[in-house]
């Protein structure tokens, strides 16, 4: 049976070669028994390489490139808004959004969020951008998303999500089960190298204020379908039926 390689990403490259220090280089030594000679898959965040291990010890595992490996471009760039939610369930988000090759992942704080949620967010924004980088490695994606601090839903809408630079073929909002199923839509705005937007509500849904400030904006609402999904689960199922229609 095939295996495929891990790969792990490095701060850059220079001259051939790359490195990796610290804690990370310990979980590589201690936890993964890398050691020299082995043959792994690294990315500097704008390619990648199949690379040998040059020297692992517990505060360094250096590489010497071998051969760029080709990846083709994602087939749609997505852009997730997420409603904050309890943060054990937000990193699940993170996590799962990674390995189905978001873009770009936004928290955003909403009436019905928890308080507090926001500001303690702020403090989080580098654990959560470490589980991204963890799930890139573990998805062998060769570009890191990129995890933005929290911003306020009044601060979003009436602009184009700012990340999603670029046209938008789509910029969609989770409603209830009488909204239009985003299955049905995605046909009719899919063209090659798209980005779509996606905002998802917190647990209890979307305020009526809310609501008509969405609409207002210009965000089409969708649904996923006849029944009530968690958050958290109403993120993953869009993207990956977005996925699915550009594929």
């Amino acid at each position: 049976m095939f295996m495929a390689r891990r790969r792990f990403f490095v701060d850059r490259i220079e001259r051939g070669h790359a490195r990796i220090n610290g804690d990370d280089a310990h979980h590589l030594t201690r936890v993964l028994r890398v050691e020299p000679g082995q043959k792994f898959e690294i990315s500097d965040n704008q390619r990648a390489y199949l690379a040998e291990v040059e020297t692992a010890r517990k505060d360094l595992v250096s590489f010497a490139i071998l051969e760029e490996i080709p990846a083709a471009p994602p087939a749609v760039h997505t852009t997730l808004f997420a409603a904050l939610i309890k943060f054990e369930r937000f990193e699940w988000i993170v996590e799962k959004a990674t390995e189905l090759g978001v873009a770009v992942v936004i928290p955003v704080e909403t009436a019905r969020s928890e308080k507090g949620l926001e500001q303690a967010a702020h403090k989080r924004l580098s654990r959560w951008q470490r589980i991204a980088r963890e799930a890139s490695e573990q998805s062998r994606r060769a570009h890191l998303p990129v995890i933005e601090p929290p911003i306020k839903l009044a601060d979003l809408v009436g602009q184009t999500p700012r990340s999603a630079a670029g046209p938008l073929a789509g910029q969609f909002v989770l409603e209830e089960a009488e909204a239009p199923r985003i299955l049905s839509i995605l046909p009719e705005i899919r063209t090659p190298s798209d980005r779509v937007a996606i905002l998802v509500g917190p647990e209890g849904g979307w305020t009526d204020d809310e609501r008509s400030r969405i609409a207002s904006a210009g965000w089409r609402p969708v649904s996923l379908g006849p029944h009530i999904l968690r958050a958290e689960t109403a993120a993953i199922a869009a993207l990956a039926i977005v996925n699915a229609a550009w594929q």
